[in-house]
């Protein structure tokens, strides 16, 4: 057994490593959603040896006795400062101790240190290596590791409640729970389906559903307490009458028939319930219910309420208690539910943009989707900083002229940047006063859909003639001209071209087209 002194000196020891564990965890480049809550979960598993050694640590120094003892013994006389008896009755344990467990390995904390910064396959020698994943275990495939909810199973039990209007789909309901952030959850159901046994089922799942999905997401977040503050919060607000809605003696003639001890008549004679007193007053006087009078007369034994007791009034305040603290329970987990979904709220519509783009994916995307999923994520490569400042320096590219990029990636030679002429500026009005560079890309631009667009705008043309032409006026003036020269050309073909009679007498056309109407050839 070692000493007091010694056990504090190794714990303070064990407290200062593990904060430095903690820092190198949190220091480290969380890239994907994926290494955020590994890492998130050891150093949750940092924190709680760190409080398990500090709370040992505190009790060792409230051991005084014990190091009073401890330091006596140190501390020889001076008449026996040559006595070792003590070193060597230690030494005599130490060595049995060895002699007894020969296999102990020494350093088990170092070990235990290294298990938890270990990150995995870093040399990369191993290409088909695949660690074990304990986190992914926690989670199940539609949650994907936490980046969304998993309600479908109280999706239905929602839409299984007694006395709803509607029953939802399951993006309407996560509506529902988004609007938990303005007001407290399922404000919108009535007062009788929250009184019902039913509903407290599928609160109380809700819940312990949510409360496990923030443990196992935000292990770092002292949920617990926040759950115990929000539980103080709502029995002071219970107490001052603040949950008008959940009043029990508004809600307790209400919710009797639904959870089975209803305002229905039982009649022991007939066997039969009624849930109508007019209805049980009118078959009073049949025949039927006559006969069953006289055999139960005769009978010694009258026969019992195969639904329970044969008068439902016997109990009322052990009945009426009981819906009390049914609704006291309901209203408590509905308001822990609600402190639960406001902290989820950014995962809450993280699953809706999911289960909405799910819907839009055939059936083949989707098997392709869950393969990709199951594939293992590349195994982490160990870099060195040189090699990292390299790559870097190699992907900065140095561009001071704002040269344009060739097939390469990289900025083309300032010689061919001159050749083209690409700096060179070409505006063209019916484009919008688009802006190209170079005569290539200004020549090409004329069988483009922009310049095609601005001269349908014009009401003109895009022809040949009009190449090379960039302003609205002058392309308006050579369609004016165009016109006119159509004309002319007309004319001049009506002028110009020669036709013969039947004698042999030639004409133009227009005087031959005359007099040919009134009859003359």
């Amino acid at each position: 057994m070692d000493s007091i002194i010694e056990t504090q000196r190794q714990t303070h020891e064990e407290i200062e490593r593990y904060e430095t564990a903690l820092y190198s965890l949190l220091s480290r480049n969380q890239a994907t959603h994926e290494i955020r809550i590994q890492t998130e979960h050891k150093a949750a598993q940092v924190l709680d040896r760190i409080s398990s050694r500090v709370t040992a640590l505190h009790n060792s120094y409230l051991d005084e006795d014990a190091r009073k003892a401890e330091i006596g013994t140190l501390s020889a006389p001076a008449a026996a400062q040559n006595d070792l008896s003590e070193f060597y009755a230690r030494l005599v344990k130490v060595q049995d101790h060895y002699n007894k467990y020969p296999d102990a390995v020494a350093g088990g904390f170092d070990m235990e240190l290294a298990a938890i910064l270990e990150e995995g396959n870093q040399d990369g020698l191993d290409d088909d290596y695949e660690e074990e994943d304990p986190i992914s275990l926690l989670f199940s495939g539609e949650e994907a590791y936490g980046k969304y909810l998993d309600l479908y199973a109280n999706h239905t039990a929602y839409n299984n409640l007694k006395n709803i209007s509607k029953r939802l789909p399951y993006l309407q309901y996560l509506d529902i729970l988004l609007a938990a952030q303005n007001g407290l959850l399922h404000s919108e159901l009535s007062k009788e389906a929250r009184a019902t046994k039913d509903y407290e089922v599928y609160i109380q799942h809700l819940h312990d559903y949510l409360l496990s999905f923030v443990k196992r997401t935000q292990p770092l977040v002292d949920i617990q307490t926040k759950h115990q503050e929000a539980e103080v919060e709502f029995y002071q607000k219970w107490d001052d009458g603040e949950f008008v809605d959940w009043d029990e003696t508004k809600t307790a003639k209400r919710s009797a028939n639904a959870d089975g001890a209803g305002e229905g008549m039982w009649c022991s004679a007939c066997q039969k319930s009624y849930s109508k007193k007019t209805v049980y007053d009118a078959h009073l006087t049949s025949k039927k219910h006559m006969k069953a009078i006289a055999k139960q007369a005769i009978s010694e034994t009258p026969p019992q309420n195969p639904n329970g007791t044969q008068n439902i009034t016997i109990q009322p305040a052990s009945n009426g208690q009981l819906l009390k603290s049914r609704l006291r329970s309901s209203a408590l987990l509905t308001y822990l539910s609600t402190s639960l979904l406001v902290v989820l709220v950014p995962t809450i519509g993280e699953t809706k943009s999911n289960v909405e783009r799910r819907f839009s994916l055939t059936a083949r995307e989707r098997e392709q989707e869950l393969l990709e999923q199951s594939k293992p994520p590349p195994a982490p490569t160990n870099t060195s900083g040189d090699a990292a400042a390299e790559e870097e320096e190699e992907e900065r590219i140095y561009n001071p002229l704002k040269l344009p990029l060739g097939w390469d990636g990289k900025p083309i030679p300032y010689w061919l940047y001159k050749l083209h002429g690409l700096g060179v500026e070409y505006r063209c009005e019916i484009c919008s006063d688009h802006v190209y560079m170079g005569r290539k890309n200004f020549d090409r631009h004329f069988q483009e859909s922009r310049h095609a667009f601005g001269m349908r705008a014009l009401g003109l043309p895009n022809t040949k003639h009009f190449h090379e032409i960039t302003r609205i006026e002058d392309a308006l003036s050579l369609a004016e001209k165009l016109k006119q020269e159509g004309r002319h050309e007309i004319f001049e073909q009506e002028t110009m071209e020669e036709l013969e009679d039947d004698e042999g007498n030639v004409y133009n056309r227009k005087t031959y087209e005359d007099l040919k109407k009134q009859g003359l050839i």
